[in-house]
């Protein structure tokens, strides 16, 4: 089954981006982490942010493994472009392009169907939850305050001029 994630408005250059995905397409999800995170590369950040996003939604949402998945595709296409204008010679205006990027990722499994048990689980953390939750009220105690804030009596002429003489 497969899981996509998508990146709109990516506010880096088509071609910049591509050179980071090509080097990720086609290996698993946590091998290309790991390369990603070395790489001194400005557009690594949010690539890394979205894979981790469609990883979490495949282990979340359909219970698959993580060391289960590749990334099958990673296409980078370009977005809109946003246009600026720059002075040049003899009152002319030239034009700017800032470029954006579309990114769209799509993991797959290797083995079909191999899902994470997750009743189990659930049901040891919910027994192990409760059983804190019983202990952590017993050892609690209830503090008293013994004193309560004393209001100040006087006027405000004492408490401004309390100064030390010299």
């Amino acid at each position: 089954m497969e899981v996509k994630a998508q990146l709109n408005g990516l506010r880096m250059a088509p071609r910049k981006v591509r050179a980071i995905t090509n080097l990720t397409k086609g290996k698993d999800v946590v091998h290309a982490l790991n390369q990603m995170e070395f790489l001194i590369k400005r557009p690594v950040l949010p690539l890394i942010k979205l894979l981790k996003s469609a990883v979490a939604n495949a282990e979340n949402n359909l219970s698959m493994v993580k060391e289960n998945l590749y990334i099958k595709e990673f296409h980078v296409d370009e977005g809109i472009k946003l246009k600026r204008y720059m002075p040049k010679a003899q009152g002319r205006a030239g034009e700017i392009q800032k470029k954006t990027s579309r990114v769209r990722l799509i993991l797959d499994e290797r083995v079909a169907g191999l899902k994470k048990h997750t009743s189990e689980k659930k049901t040891k953390e919910k027994a192990e939850t409760v059983a804190d939750e019983s202990i952590k009220t017993e050892t609690r105690k209830h503090e008293v305050k013994t004193e309560i804030g004393k209001k100040s009596e006087g006027s405000i002429a004492k408490r401004l001029f309390r100064r030390k003489q010299v």
